[in-house]
């Protein structure tokens, strides 16, 4: 059992410097008459990572799944590792890397056309504000990748309100899907996301839904709830924003300390909690490097469970540690709209080092919105903030990052 342990323990630790085919074993038998001779290259065979059922489509994808929020074009190595190592949803935007994601993953299609059976493609609308626009960035979509179909479609990038799921978006995902442009239909969702899937559920023409889940979020009734009645609409959920990083956090050191313990660094344990969910079918991680790609695959190929203590450590710690984590609930943009994806962007700034990437979209909120933000009573939206998070300080510090 020790030895098995710090077998484990090492691949999760080295497999992102030495990469996932060295660490896989061979299949052929020593007792194969035609295996290799010494002199003669192995060919190793690479485990690809699990799938589930998204939802009621029936379709299976992978457990993981590859956010391209990054200029894929220059990128192509993530692609190729992404679909050796079975990691074939791919997700994608319009919006994305100012278009390079998409037009990177067309560049690999044109290079492998034959591997676009084998993909899982998803993409969104972003910033399309009705059915017309929604079409021309679908059109756009067809174009950049090289495909004449997507998988899921996203026709709404970024739903806050659920009044926007309406009759006339209902009746253009019907005639996509029959006309054979898109397969499935849904929206993303980081803002008001529980009452978001709350509407949807109550629906019978939204497929999948992309939310933000993690050990934070998961803590929360509400957002439970809404989970629960998604799962039993048979909508198929994709989590993403799994990693849950604060607002000035040191580190995260003891949850590292913790799951180091336990082979585990933190990051690949906060994707074993989203997937430890049997109601999620896969979570969503923006992967650029394939050291990060093949330490999230290793994780999710490794077996372990989280124990119900390991649990315990995601929860108290998301409690001691709220004040940092914005939940995305939407109530300070009561005061001014703009609030939660300020704080959203802060994340991507701090965390996630997309720093020109939160730089280009606040700067791409209207100037009135931007200027209303700023002048507002932003001591009321902290006032409303379940997580009490310092909106006033927060804000100030947006529009000097991103001026």
């Amino acid at each position: 059992m020790k030895t098995k342990q710090i077998n484990r323990r090492n691949f999760l630790r080295n497999v992102g410097a030495a990469g996932l085919a060295g660490a896989f074993v061979s299949k052929v038998s020593a007792n194969d008459p035609n295996k290799a001779e010494p002199n003669e290259p192995v060919k190793k065979t690479v485990e690809h990572v699990g799938k589930r059922k998204l939802g009621r489509t029936g379709v299976e994808v992978p457990e993981l799944s590859l956010g391209a929020m990054f200029d894929v074009t220059n990128n192509q190595i993530a692609l190729n590792k992404a679909a050796e190592w079975g990691v074939t949803y791919w997700d994608t935007a319009n919006g994305y890397a100012g278009g390079n994601s998409e037009l990177g993953i067309g560049k690999y299609l044109k290079r492998n056309p034959e591997m676009r059976k084998n993909l899982f493609i998803v993409t969104k609308a972003s910033g399309a504000e009705n059915v017309l626009e929604i079409e021309q960035r679908l059109r756009t979509s067809f174009e950049r990748m090289n495909t004449d179909y997507i998988d899921l479609y996203y026709g709404v990038h970024g739903l806050k309100n659920p009044a926007d799921l309406t009759e006339g978006l209902k009746q253009w995902a019907a005639d996509a899907k029959k006309r054979g442009a898109i397969k499935y239909f849904g929206f993303s969702t980081h803002s008001n996301m529980a009452n978001c899937l709350k509407a949807a559920a109550q629906t019978d023409w939204i497929d999948a839904i992309m939310t933000s889940c993690n050990f934070r979020l998961m803590q929360d009734k509400e957002m439970q709830e809404a989970v629960e009645a998604c799962h039993k609409a048979g909508i198929g959920l994709i989590a993403m924003k799994t990693q849950a990083y604060g607002q000035g956090e040191d580190g995260e050191r003891e949850l590292m300390q913790h799951f180091l313990e336990k082979g585990f660094t933190s990051g690949q344990a906060k994707i074993k909690y989203v997937l430890d969910d049997p109601r999620i079918a896969s979570a969503c991680v923006g992967m650029k490097s394939v050291s990060l790609l093949s330490a999230n695959v290793a994780a999710v190929l490794d077996k372990t469970k989280l124990t119900l203590a390991d649990k315990k450590v995601f929860s108290d710690y998301a409690k001691r540690t709220c004040g940092g984590y914005c939940i995305g609930c939407g109530l300070c943009n009561g005061v001014a709209d703009g609030i939660s994806d300020t704080m959203r962007l802060l994340m991507y700034n701090n965390w996630y080092g997309e720093k020109q990437m939160a730089r280009q979209l606040f700067g791409q909120m209207p100037a009135a919105q931007r200027q209303r933000m700023l002048n507002a009573n932003l001591a009321k939206a902290e006032k409303l903030c379940p997580q009490g998070l310092a909106i006033c300080a927060l804000v100030t510090q947006a529009a000097r990052t991103f001026a």
